[in-house]
């Protein structure tokens, strides 16, 4: 029973465009290029003749081949990793890549699920989490992105493999989830409980993400209700002022003038989020800690106490020491 109510979620989940909106052709040189298969409306430019394109070939754990693109940004410091919504792909998206990638002043990576698009292989929960871990892979491997670099990006069902690995990241530089769920089933059946065929439970991922979560949503979505979002956000480690879109449906956000805004501030801030700042905040919840339990514990002496606090400040003075003498743009080192 479980299998089958888990299967039907999956059917239910996933929509991808038929056909798809685009083609993968192999230039002379061996590169991949694409071509357009819906209205000339749609541009994508080839990439012979955009230099801040590459299309990618990517191969998976299940052994599919996904297709992405990356959009490259002179000025960009920091890189984002877009899981795109239902019923796209990287075709319908690329005009919109360009965007955020000229006002937010990123890098940014899209990528198209197995089964979407050009990709190979069917979609499923666990192939999206396969495509996904594939492409931050590439982002480290070809580009040398680490993740203290990264802003993950979940729009719909993209913030299920999006969720899945920011829990598995610890220094992510952040994470945004627009139109996000709580679960698959939550969304079919307005459930408030879990059951073990779930899909996507991003319920209980959330609770892992150690870094600044921002929140988008629109409060008329008839799709992904508005109370999945605000639940996400309430649930945070670290939330982010979250934006709801008065009147936003689950498919034009993008069109209201608070979410390019909203999401420049929040990429221009998690710029600023130095490494000595997060350390700042470690030694303020290291101190926290060790009040309480000081004033908890009736085996330690006074003298132990005092030499316990002289060894944390040796320590942290040496961490300090060590990032003056490291700095680079900004970004130090690793914690």
């Amino acid at each position: 029973m479980g299998c089958m109510v888990s299967l039907l979620a999956s059917k239910f989940a996933f929509f991808p465009p038929s056909p798809p909106t685009y083609q993968l052709k192999k230039r002379e040189d061996g590169k991949l290029t694409v071509v357009s298969t819906v209205s000339p409306a749609v541009v994508i430019p080839n990439a012979a003749d955009d230099n801040s394109l590459d299309v990618l070939l990517v191969d998976t754990k299940h052994g599919n081949k996904i297709v992405a693109f990356y959009l490259k940004n002179p000025y960009a410091r920091l890189t984002l990793l877009y899981s795109h919504g239902n019923a796209a792909d990287l075709g319908q998206l690329y005009d919109l890549f360009v965007q955020l990638k000229v006002n937010l002043r990123v890098n940014l990576m899209g990528y198209d699920y197995s089964g979407y698009g050009a990709s190979t292989g069917k979609p499923s929960e666990s192939s999206t989490y396969a495509d996904i871990e594939a492409i931050y892979g590439c982002l480290e491997t070809e580009y040398g992105v680490s993740q203290e670099d990264i802003i993950l990006y979940g729009q719909s069902v993209g913030s299920g493999p999006t969720l899945h690995l920011a829990a598995k990241l610890p220094r992510l530089r952040g994470v945004v989830l627009h139109s996000g769920i709580l679960s698959g089933l939550r969304v079919l059946c307005h459930v408030n409980f879990t059951f073990c065929f779930d899909i996507y439970k991003n319920i209980d991922k959330i609770k892992k993400v150690k870094c600044p979560v921002l929140v988008i949503h629109g409060t008329e979505d008839d799709v992904v209700n508005w109370l999945h979002g605000n639940r996400l956000w309430k649930m945070a480690r670290e939330s982010y002022d979250p934006l709801w879109i008065k009147g936003g449906g689950h498919c034009n956000l993008e069109l209201y003038p608070d979410f390019i805004r909203h999401l420049c501030k929040f990429i221009q801030e998690m710029e600023n989020l130095t490494t000595k700042k997060r350390l700042i905040k470690i030694r303020q919840s290291v101190n926290l800690q060790s009040s309480v339990q000081c004033h908890s514990s009736a085996t330690l002496s006074v003298q132990d106490q005092v030499a316990t606090a002289s060894v944390v400040s040796v320590v942290w003075e040496n961490i300090m020491a060590q990032m003056e003498n490291t700095k680079d743009n900004g970004y130090n080192m690793l914690v």
